[in-house]
């Protein structure tokens, strides 16, 4: 399937909730506005908290579901801190029907040998160690729900490994293999579980790492939510263990 041909019906997300990491700016921003406005709640984490409420406020001020707030540094949190937030989401929600880990950090860019220690270590907190508990967490809350749908984000370079990318490029290959067990795990249960790989997308991120490029010639964040939508929706109940591209 083309998914820039998914067409997105109204209201496809009627009273689903839906949480969405990142959910301050970029891809994650663009994903939470646009699940609010097909009718999820939407809880939207981040860490910076001023972010978080220019989306908070954008989403109300449009007269949709309320959304919820929960400020967190990947970087920085426990487990613990993972197990209170998804008892929490439990409590006032009674289930999750969604969740989209899409928050990530790129590091920098350098030759293999060059790899600073730190920027590996807090590359592999974020973007691998993070996701691993937020879906240990997570999983329970989502099981909750008729139909439940656990979305990871990829990249190219987590498919082919790039020069100059080994934290990230490493970090996204974890991100594949983490996705494909637990959509084994959970084959035969109310979850699924997939990756996006966005693509090349007009984002604060894709600039850090290209930014001679044409902003220009990229996709938005808008151009590629086709895929985000179908896959928080019934209509991929079937679809589980793929890593799918956005464009």
């Amino acid at each position: 399937m083309k998914m820039f041909d998914y067409s997105i019906k109204e209201n496809i997300l009627a009273n689903k909730v839906i949480l969405v990491t990142g959910a301050g700016a970029g891809i994650g921003k663009e994903a939470a506005i646009t699940y609010a406005k097909l009718g999820a709640t939407v809880i939207l984490l981040g860490k910076t908290v001023k972010k978080l409420e220019s989306v908070y406020d954008e989403i109300t001020a449009s007269g949709l579901a309320e959304p919820a707030m929960i400020p967190l540094d990947l970087k920085g949190a426990t487990k613990q801190n993972y197990i209170d937030m998804a008892a929490t989401i439990a409590s006032q929600f009674g289930k999750l029907d969604g969740a989209l880990l899409n928050a990530s950090m790129l590091g920098e860019l350098t030759p293999f040998t060059q790899i600073h220690e730190q920027i590996f270590d807090d590359v592999m907190k974020v973007n691998v160690a993070s996701q691993c508990l937020l879906a240990q967490a997570l999983i329970p809350t989502l099981q909750l729900a008729d139909n439940a749908s656990l979305v990871f984000t990829s990249s190219s370079v987590g498919k082919q490994g790039r020069a100059y990318w080994g934290p990230y490029s490493i970090s996204k290959f974890a991100i594949e293999g983490m996705m494909q067990v637990i959509a084994d795990e959970y084959e035969k249960s109310n979850l699924r579980t997939n990756a996006i790989n966005p693509g090349a997308t007009n984002t604060s991120m894709r600039a850090s790492a290209y930014p001679a490029e044409d902003k220009e010639k990229l996709a938005t964040p808008a151009d590629i939510m086709p895929l985000y939508v179908y896959l928080m929706s019934d209509e991929s109940l079937d679809v589980n263990g793929q890593s799918i591209k956005a464009q």
